[in-house]
């Protein structure tokens, strides 16, 4: 049997988070592109005029509005056209119905795989999460069977389960060799409250089924949790729980809270103040954590190989704020290989 090699991705389809500009030291910044000019007028005067100049800061704006709003899903895909094109899957959260046409009319995306949407796709928050399926690997992946109402019909009695419309996509789809999976996208809530009903539900609804799992999401998970609080979800305690059901990880049976995959904060040129981190304390106030990843069946696949990528060519910069102007999500690639038992 030959290894399964995945790449879930995370995008965010329309604010800018963070960028870490060199020319004027300015740490990560958050860029909302709605609100890019209601911040304090006398702040952001002194810090586009007196500070680095209209001749340094126009030029700059352009490359991140370009880079992180406008050439955003192009550079997506040019990644996953690249880094990524020899994957067996790819699991995205979070992209618009734009991203879905473009990658559909990608060429060499198109050649390489089935891009499968949900059924009914957010047209509010424009918020998807997505598949592609090899076609080498799944010839017939166009033909693949969503069951998303399937687990959604299994949530939780009696708790309101935090799933807009386009947080999951599953499959039902066969391999070249006639090999039945499931294969799920899922993005969770801000908190993570969703992640373990939804996976509870996932559970129950093919966990017994005897086909190949895989399920490629964003737990929206973290490493510091006041568990009196119980406000989001613990990474641990999630770990703890998909092991409970049988399943593991791309970082095993017990997920490392320093593996972080996201590493993002707000600075005070934007409207929202009460969130802005000085430079100093970027991580310990920013979005430092480690939220996704790839699980499956423990007694049907192990891990070959791992690894997890911030700069859109393989590679992980620990400690290194993106997005950037080269890598426009604010989650990391997380890859696995997977070796059949």
């Amino acid at each position: 049997m030959e290894p399964i090699h995945m790449e879930p991705i995370h995008m965010e389809p329309i604010h800018m988070e963070p960028i870490h500009m060199e020319p004027i030291h300015m740490e990560p910044i958050h860029m909302e592109p709605i609100h890019m000019f209601t911040s304090p007028p006398s702040l952001c005067s002194h810090i586009y005029v007196q500070v680095s100049g209209a001749a340094v800061w126009q030029p700059m704006r352009q490359a991140i509005v370009a880079a992180l709003n406008k050439q955003k899903v192009p550079n997506t895909l040019n990644i996953l056209a690249t880094e990524y094109i020899s994957a067996d899957v790819v699991c995205l959260q979070e992209v618009s119905a734009a991203f879905i046409d473009e990658a559909n009319g990608n060429a060499k995306i198109s050649e390489r795989f089935h891009v499968v949407a949900p059924h009914e796709l957010d047209g509010k928050r424009d918020q998807n999460s997505c598949i592609f399926l090899s076609k080498a690997k799944f010839p017939d992946g166009d033909k693949a069977v969503e069951i998303t109402a399937d687990i959604e019909a299994n949530f939780p009695k009696g708790f309101k389960v935090p799933v807009a419309k386009g947080d999951i996509i599953a499959l039902n789809v066969a391999d070249v060799d006639g090999n039945a999976y499931v294969i799920a996208s899922f993005h969770g809530d801000t908190n993570g409250l969703a992640t373990i009903p939804v996976l509870t539900a996932f559970d129950k609804t093919v966990g017994g089924s005897g086909k190949k799992l895989i399920f490629g999401m964003d737990a929206n998970t973290y490493e510091k949790v006041d568990l009196k609080k119980r406000d989001k979800q613990d990474v641990g305690e999630f770990g703890e729980f998909f092991v409970g059901l049988g399943y593991s990880s791309n970082q095993g049976d017990v997920p490392d809270r320093t593996n972080y995959n996201t590493y993002n904060a707000r600075t005070y040129l934007q409207p929202q103040l009460n969130k802005a981190c000085k430079s100093q304390e970027k991580k310990e106030c920013g979005d430092v954590n480690p939220k996704d990843f790839i699980l499956f069946k423990k007694d049907t696949y192990g891990v070959e190989s791992t690894k997890k990528d911030n700069t859109g060519n393989g590679e992980y910069l620990e400690d290194t704020p993106f997005p950037t102007l080269t890598f426009p999500s604010d989650h990391g690639v997380l890859s696995a290989v997977l070796q059949e038992k």
